[in-house]
């Protein structure tokens, strides 16, 4: 049954390298939810202040910057690229830059790695629910069912039912069980 869940995840990882994904580094403009979307070569990320992609270092991009470049290219699937970014943050603290350290960790097959990071933003912030479903989600690959349910009664001690974060960790949760 968990053999079948990580064949499916693993077919699903080789399909998605043969789409065309290039690598986006997002950042916002004025008021935070108005996002500017640059499409960067492969090792660049967007900077705001000079507005044209870039070769990032450290210290040359604030963290948000950071953090919006880093999860615009883990949501892209480039998982190291995206740590790459993610690791130059001023803020070795920020529980967002350590979520998508763990999801492009995860993603990128190193799981115990990405479950480490995971468990350090919790420890900062105990109710960002978005860590718990990632949190959840990495319990499933190692198959760890009562952990990934674990964080699903967390979420909902939260957020109830109804948030996202609970909807698909409990949907990838009745996947696994149905495998």
């Amino acid at each position: 049954m968990h053999k079948r869940v990580l064949i499916q995840a693993a077919s699903a990882l080789i399909a998605l390298q043969f789409l065309a994904v290039p690598a986006f580094a997002a950042g916002s403009s004025g008021g935070g939810s108005d996002q500017t979307v640059t499409q960067c070569k492969k090792g660049e990320v967007w900077d705001k202040k000079k507005q044209k992609c870039v070769p990032p270092k450290e210290g040359m991009l604030d963290d948000d910057s950071i953090y919006d470049a880093g999860h615009a290219l883990a949501m892209a699937g480039r998982y190291d690229e995206a740590i790459s970014v993610l690791v130059l943050a001023a803020n070795k603290q920020d529980p967002r830059i350590l979520n998508y350290l763990g999801y492009s960790h995860r993603h990128s097959g190193r799981v115990t790695v990405g479950l480490g990071y995971y468990e350090e933003a919790l420890r900062i912030d105990p109710d960002y629910t978005l860590v718990r479903e990632y949190l959840g989600e990495a319990h499933l690959q190692i198959g760890d069912l009562a952990g990934a349910q674990q964080q699903l009664m967390e979420i909902e001690k939260r957020t109830g039912k109804g948030s996202r974060e609970y909807g698909m960790l409990s949907e990838q949760i009745d996947h696994f069980m149905r495998s």
